[in-house]
């Protein structure tokens, strides 16, 4: 799960000109040049950047916030060894894009690879990742990394934390 080329992943700043950044997704430019830093000033989610080491271009970004999921929405294979509250902890990865000039060299995976260490990272209890896939390629982007949908959802998405570290280690990051 890394790209090819050098890149640093921090959180985003006023110092990273965001205007020029085209993914293909509109909504998804959209949140990055007009929302992404008031959601961080409110404290709603940490939005963290791929920036070329080269050009100092901002090549992608990803979201994290809190979550939670319901303990009965998940798999119960997944359900089974967890304790019986009513839900449990979550990260939700609510966006991830690699701009169009940086696209087909690795970062989206590296910038989720970077996601989930993080998240494992945290002094928090977090059980799982979730994300949102918009449609059947993202889906099956996830689904390569081994999350799973949860049962009677169309789109949602999990990984266990524990089954993301034991995929991480054997694609050597």
């Amino acid at each position: 799960m890394t790209a090819t080329e050098p890149f640093r992943i921090e959180p985003l700043s006023s110092a990273h000109d965001r205007s020029r950044f085209t993914s293909g997704s509109a909504p998804l430019d959209r949140y990055f040049g007009e929302q992404a830093s008031q959601d961080i000033k409110r404290r709603i989610a940490t939005c963290l950047v791929a920036v070329s080491v080269q050009t100092g271009e901002v090549a992608g970004f990803y979201t994290l916030t809190s979550a939670s999921v319901a303990l009965d929405a998940l798999s119960p294979e997944m359900a089974r060894k967890l304790p019986r509250y009513p839900v449990v902890p979550a990260a939700l990865l609510g966006r991830l894009a690699v701009a169009r000039s940086f696209q087909g060299r690795g970062l989206g995976s590296a910038l989720l690879g970077d996601a989930l260490l993080r998240v494992a990272r945290v002094e928090l209890g977090v059980f799982a990742m979730l994300v949102d896939a918009k449609d059947d390629g993202t889906q099956r982007f996830y689904e390569r990394y081994g999350f799973t949908l949860l049962p009677g959802e169309a789109r949602r998405l999990c990984l266990p934390i524990a089954t993301a570290l034991r995929v991480l280690e054997r694609r050597v990051l």
